[in-house]
């Protein structure tokens, strides 16, 4: 059982019997009156974000969400496939259960399957992926302004701000959960 003290992003637990991941939370403690706690999650099964208000003192069971490492093999009109290596079993998800997780997967990539009650519901993908850069706009001469960034597209099709000397071709480490660049990879 998890407590509201408990309560970290990320921490997967079951509410109203669906299977939800702390976005965000914020307690408060008022002048008057009892603290409690206001909380952003995420429906894993549905996708859906909702706001929560908790009163201090209320506890939530531990989602029962069993996670496997597999390997993305490829998009197609079925969805995402992916395949457990030790087994060769084939999972595939849709669009919705992949969520934004879409942006960074690239063929051959280990990542983590998220199940509840048997089904997949989810992807974890590594904290940060290195993609190459497929479209940007070219530096031109004199612009230095400092911390001035420009778009660039990467080879999953995601758009990202990065600096002004990144090039068409240049390999970058992109962070999975904020969807930043971090900083040039080396070829």
């Amino acid at each position: 059982m998890y407590q509201l003290s408990d309560f970290k992003k990320g921490l997967k637990l079951l509410y109203e019997g669906q299977p939800f991941s702390v976005t965000d939370f914020q307690h408060v403690k008022p002048g008057k009156g009892n603290q409690f706690t206001r909380c952003k999650m995420r429906n894993l099964i549905t996708g859906q974000n909702r706001e929560f208000t908790f009163k201090q003192g209320e506890k939530f069971e531990q989602a029962d969400i069993s996670t496997v490492e597999m390997q993305f093999l490829y998009k197609d009109d079925t969805g995402y496939n992916f395949m457990n290596q030790s087994n060769y079993e084939q999972v595939a998800l849709n669009e919705d259960d992949v969520a934004d997780a879409k942006n960074f997967l690239i063929e051959n990539m280990e990542c983590v399957i998220m199940f509840f009650n048997g089904k997949a519901i989810g992807v974890d993908c590594p904290n940060t992926v290195i993609l190459k850069v497929t479209k940007t706009d070219p530096n031109f001469k004199g612009n230095t302004v400092t911390g001035a960034t420009k778009p660039a597209t990467l080879e999953t099709g995601y758009t990202v701000n990065v600096p002004m000397h990144i090039n068409e071709g240049d390999l970058l480490k992109i962070d999975t959960r904020t969807g930043d660049y971090v900083e040039r990879a080396n070829k």
